[in-house]
């Protein structure tokens, strides 16, 4: 392994409040680091110092003499004028590449991107899609050490799983900046997280973000337990020091010096176990008797003569956490309008219980007024919230959230994307519900704030539905998975390696409740022919599995990736393999409920 990057003992601060005191980092060839931490810990500084796009007051930075560094910005910047083809070609302007090798290098970022219409304009592209353009952009270039900050911004679960395919095996090293912890745990060998409550400003751990967490809680308890050893300490040495020892003993001089440092370590291990506050999240449930809080019978949708999805039945009880997932547009959203109230299905019935009680977190934030304070926005009656019962300060309840006295007049509009949803969650929090509908929460959250979400979730006593791209608050959260193919149908899956993952033999499969479906259930017989057919679709099923991990694997050879022509062969053969293992599944299904009559 070969050093190529280091940077030394950085000092960094804005205005009176450092950020980095005396930090080190050390990034080699083979280097796959996730970097982790709190909102304002430094993570985008520390990239953008990295990248030389900013200087601290103290440092020393060391980049090997060959080593290509390509920096990616948290925000896209596109011409929404200029075409596909047209903005992968100005990402070469500055490389010294001509003729036939800047046509191949295009022609190769058009297949690793997938896109199938480089004529298309930036402005006509989804959000995921302008930000898988700027990924796919930037490594045209190349990279040897490649830095990314927050690229699952935007991107769908599809979009995800094509840069986890990019990550896993890079020819690059490479250090990003993300909150998905799913995604760090897939692509990355070594975590890094920034805190103020470590030692040395950071902690880094080799292996996934599962060893991580692992090793953090260690050390936290560890700190924790040393504070208490330390205070033990400093209270012998207290006592020592009142029975008025005499200074003149060289012995007694110095034991006066021990308890001088003893008390400054003591001091620090504090401020550092004080660091690690986090928001109180408490959601209140109603706690009511009802069983059956929310039930859809056959509830169907299209918007723009496209249907999102047909024959949806499904209840909701106190305990339920249904967990909807799929790619943008498949109808999510939707479907959560509809329980909502504000949107009614094209067919079907939704049936509430009396008085239903429901709490609405919107992606959009379009419920928050721009114009309002944070203090209106926080605690819109007065000076004080009714919470459980009892009435708290605005300050105080600020304090919940991370909220600053200070921060309370200013406008909601100048807050960022995690503070606007820390609002949404205090204001569901003053409401007792029966059903949260909770649409990407997760959105600008960071993790300290997702894990306290996680557990705030579970405890919930009533039913949640929730859409969200987080994989791992998903696993740890979801009772169910509903899952939007995106071509009309909606399938019940008990997690969401299921659907995802692609992976699930017929058996498994057997075992999964059936929440949705297109075809009416067939009238005819089972007859013979048809259990021949059932008896041979699963060898079908796996020999088309085996298919598409085949062109997986192909797609990530670096003999593929670098022509052009038989990338955009392989890319076309695995999107035949996965329509080929939808279709079998969809046939296995009727064949199944066919034999079930």
């Amino acid at each position: 392994m070969t050093l190529v990057f280091s940077y030394r003992s950085i000092f960094k601060s804005y205005g009176d409040q450092p950020v980095f005191d005396n930090l080190t980092i050390n990034i080699e060839d083979t280097e796959r680091l996730g970097l982790i931490g709190g909102n304002g810990s430094g993570k985008s500084t520390l990239l953008e110092l990295i990248a030389d796009r900013d200087t601290p007051e103290k440092g020393e930075r060391y980049l090997n003499k060959n080593t290509h560094l390509v920096y990616l910005a948290q925000q896209d910047e596109l011409d929404p004028d200029k075409t596909i083809q047209q903005t992968l070609e100005d990402g070469l302007a500055g490389e010294n590449i001509h003729g036939q090798e800047r046509y191949r290098r295009v022609k190769k970022m058009i297949g690793v991107g997938g896109f199938t219409d480089p004529s298309q304009k930036c402005s006509a592209l989804s959000g995921g899609w302008q930000k898988r353009l700027t990924i796919t952009r930037a490594l045209g270039l190349d990279p040897d050490l490649f830095l990314l900050d927050e690229p699952t911004n935007h991107l769908d679960i599809s979009g995800v799983l094509w840069l986890e395919s990019i990550l896993k095996n890079p020819s690059f090293a490479f250090v990003v900046v993300s909150h998905d912890r799913a995604f760090l745990e897939s692509v990355c060998t070594n975590i890094t997280e920034l805190g103020r409550c470590y030692p040395q400003g950071q902690i880094s751990v080799k292996g996934g973000y599962n060893t991580f967490e692992q090793e953090r809680t260690r050390i936290l308890a560890t700190q924790l337990k040393q504070e208490e050893v330390l205070t033990n300490r400093m209270r012998r040495e207290t006592e020592w020091l009142r029975q008025g020892a005499k200074a003149r003993s060289t012995k007694a001089r110095y034991r006066i010096d021990q308890a001088d440092k003893l008390g400054s370590e003591l001091a620090d291990v504090k401020l550092r176990n004080r660091q690690t506050t986090r928001i109180d999240m408490d959601f209140n449930g109603t706690n009511r008797k009802t069983r059956r809080l929310l039930t859809c019978q056959g509830i169907e949708k299209s918007l723009g003569g496209k249907q999102l999805f047909s024959d949806i039945t499904l209840e909701l009880v106190p305990g339920t956490r249904l967990g909807l997932v799929g790619d943008n547009g498949c109808g999510k959203t939707s479907l959560m309008n509809i329980l909502e109230g504000t949107l009614a299905p094209d067919k079907g019935e939704v049936k509430r219980a009396d008085q239903l009680k429901v709490a609405v977190f919107d992606q959009n934030r379009s419920r928050l007024d721009p114009e309002m304070t944070l203090k209106q926005a926080l605690s819109p009656a007065g000076e004080a919230v009714i919470y459980r019962g009892q009435s708290i300060h605005v300050v105080s309840w600020a304090k919940r959230f991370l909220f600053t006295a200070d921060q309370l007049t200013l406008p909601v509009g100048r807050l960022s994307g995690g503070e606007k949803a820390r609002i949404l969650m205090a204001e569901i929090m003053l409401t007792p519900a029966d059903l949260l509908l909770l649409d990407e929460p997760t959105n600008d959250l960071d993790i300290p704030a997702l894990e306290v979400l996680e557990q705030s979730l579970v405890e919930f006593p009533g039913a949640i539905v929730l859409v969200s791209h987080d994989r791992f608050l998903l696993d740890r959260v979801a009772t169910g998975i509903l899952f939007f193919d995106g071509k009309g149908n909606a399938t019940a899956h008990a997690d969401q390696s299921q659907c995802l993952a692609k992976k699930t033999t017929p058996k498994k499969k057997k075992k999964t409740t059936r929440t949705s479906g297109k075809k009416e259930t067939p009238s005819a017989k089972f007859s013979y022919k048809d259990k021949f057919e059932l008896e041979q679709i699963e060898p079908q099923i796996l020999a088309a599995e085996a298919q598409v991990a085949t062109l997986e694997d192909a797609m990530a050879d670096v003999t593929v990736m670098s022509d052009p022509d038989e990338l955009a062969r392989v890319c076309t053969e695995l999107q035949k393999a996965h329509s080929q293992v939808e279709q079998l599944y969809a046939r296995w299904e009727e064949l199944e409920a066919l034999k079930a009559l």
